[in-house]
């Protein structure tokens, strides 16, 4: 049976605690110190994506096979932020595809269905970003038409570097 992309409704709230969480544990794995991992973080992103779900500014798409959430998309519309330099935009902010469902489209059909949506909420572009590490992910929004546009760097507070003599 093929991937089916939908919106996202209450009863899915379990599969995107867990699909978020698991996001959140694999950016924790490629760096401890830039991204947190909150305590009982699949309550933490049941919650969000829930209310995000309701919100007219985002999108929560889901991928479904055999009846099962295997995949989901969030986003929303963003204001003007000066900080960014960034003008009124869509921001992808999440992707996730579990193991049964990689390697056979389902990352593409949630970026597009994702693109798409945010797009007829009338923004311009859509922005994301992706774990330096997460070149997987770099490969196929590249082939999506994304294009690189900023790197983040982080440095600690207590780097040797950052100490006077």
């Amino acid at each position: 049976m093929p991937v089916t992309i939908r919106p996202a409704k209450p009863s899915d709230e379990p599969s995107l605690g867990r699909m978020g969480a698991a996001l959140a544990r694999l950016h924790h794995h490629y760096d401890p110190q830039r991204f947190m991992l909150p305590d009982d973080v699949e309550s933490g992103y049941r919650w969000w994506l829930g209310k995000e779900a309701k919100n007219k500014k985002a999108v929560v798409v889901v991928a479904e096979l055999d009846g099962e959430v295997v995949g989901y998309a969030y986003g929303r519309v963003e204001d003007v932020d000066w900080n960014m330099l960034l003008d009124r935009c869509g921001g992808f902010h999440d992707i996730w595809v579990d193991e049964k469902a990689r390697r056979a489209g389902t990352g593409v059909l949630l970026a597009e269905e994702l693109m798409k949506r945010l797009i007829a909420l009338g923004v311009p572009r859509v922005v994301l970003h992706t774990a330096a590490k997460n070149e997987a992910a770099q490969r196929m929004f590249a082939k999506l038409g994304w294009r690189p546009t900023m790197v983040e760097m982080t440095r600690e507070a207590s780097t040797d570097s950052n100490k006077s003599s």
